[in-house]
């Protein structure tokens, strides 16, 4: 069951390229949610897999996985995703304080915190991403006849284009906070492009909005090419990580964000798993040692 490999047809979909990510991701959450121990739950995530043909054959459950968490990808890594979701729900309800009535979703993928999370009732959620992932993510939501439980904008905008006017043309108030997620989005853009889109967050972001993003720090991805993590991914589903990030220099985002008055933190994901007593801890040739969650907050004028 782990061992096979997608079907590449829609590079700007859910079937190819960057989109098979957020189905890996979707796949992660749903064995996540069916643990004895979850951390984070997400009903629908085991459907989206379901419902495309690049990954028939993946498991939703840990117990499908022949050596079960002994596996790099849907032990380990699969974990790790785990992980991420539930300390960025905890994040973004932490910050969904009074007053704070936007969250915007970058590169939102099959995200479903608009079904899952306890928002406050007024809240709206912004969800960005390609028209395609959004439309197969619409789709078997339709079918699950499941509903947000806040107003959910979606705005299918390429994160290369303008989306800025796209965004504020759905609804987005610039004047009012916000709260922004980057999750898994900005090491497969070129470093200039992270600047450029950080820059728009700053510019779109008002007094009291918060934001948190997930970095990566290694100055070179390529020594990790034989670690277990990736080495895992591109044999048991083929998907080639490294040939998605982008592999050139990554701007110092975080330190940009503070010299404009926010408030940051850094952290790793193995503060988390101590604090959790779930997920990964360090291993030698880690692909997951230069990653970094990052939180910021933008005090008010």
């Amino acid at each position: 069951m782990t061992g096979m490999a997608p079907q590449q047809t829609d590079p700007e979909g859910v079937d190819g390229g960057v989109g098979l990510t957020a189905l890996l991701v979707a796949a992660a959450r749903a064995i996540e949610t069916h643990r004895h121990d979850s951390l984070a739950q997400d009903v629908h995530a085991e459907h989206f897999v379901r419902a495309a043909p690049a990954c028939a054959g993946w498991p939703v459950r840990i117990e499908q996985v022949p050596d079960g968490d002994d596996n790099p990808l849907w032990g380990r890594f699969a974990r790790y995703f785990g992980l991420r979701t539930r300390v960025l729900d905890d994040f973004l309800l932490g910050a969904v304080r009074p007053g704070v009535r936007q969250v915007v979703l970058l590169g939102a993928g099959l995200d479903t915190r608009a079904y899952r999370l306890d928002w406050p009732s007024d809240l709206v959620v912004f969800e960005l991403d390609r028209a395609g992932v959004l439309d197969f993510k619409q789709r078997v939501l339709t079918d699950l006849s499941a509903a947000p439980r806040v107003k959910r904008v979606p705005v299918p905008v390429d994160l290369r284009a303008d989306w800025v006017t796209a965004l504020t043309t759905a609804g987005f108030d610039p004047a009012a906070p916000s709260v922004w997620l980057a999750e898994g989005l900005l090491f497969y853009l070129p470093g200039p492009a992270e600047t450029r889109l950080l820059d728009a967050v700053d510019g779109l972001a008002a007094g009291g909005s918060a934001l948190a993003f997930e970095a990566k720090l290694e100055k070179d991805l390529l020594v990790y090419r034989d670690s277990r993590t990736y080495t895992a991914t591109r044999e048991q589903i083929g998907i080639d990580l490294l040939d998605l990030f982008d592999l050139g220099p990554r701007p110092d985002s975080a330190g940009a964000l503070a010299a404009r008055g926010w408030a940051t933190s850094i952290h790793t994901p193995f503060e988390f798993t101590r604090r959790h007593g779930r997920g990964p801890l360090p291993e030698p040739n880690d692909a997951l040692e230069g990653n970094r969650w990052v939180f910021a907050h933008k005090s008010r004028p």
